[in-house]
């Protein structure tokens, strides 16, 4: 087990399929992330809802990393 994540106090050791868990999500989010990057510089796109759903799907990823993660703290 690494130790970088027992540096943190309000997370418990997490374990390795955790942590390649947790991982994965990162290149998913960094991917949906660059499409919302490439429809922001598209004119007739709805930049309110597109703000809307970049807010919201971070929510989402930061929401799945902390399911896996189970962090101690609030």
């Amino acid at each position: 087990m690494d130790s970088h994540n027992r540096q943190i106090k309000v997370h418990r050791p997490l374990t390795r399929d955790e942590i390649d868990s947790i991982n994965a999500v990162k290149v998913l989010a960094e991917g949906v992330g660059a499409n919302i990057e490439v429809l922001e510089k598209m004119p007739d796109v709805d930049k309110r809802w597109l703000a809307i759903a970049r807010t919201d799907l971070q929510k989402g990823f930061m929401s799945l990393t902390r399911a896996i993660a189970r962090p101690t703290t609030f």
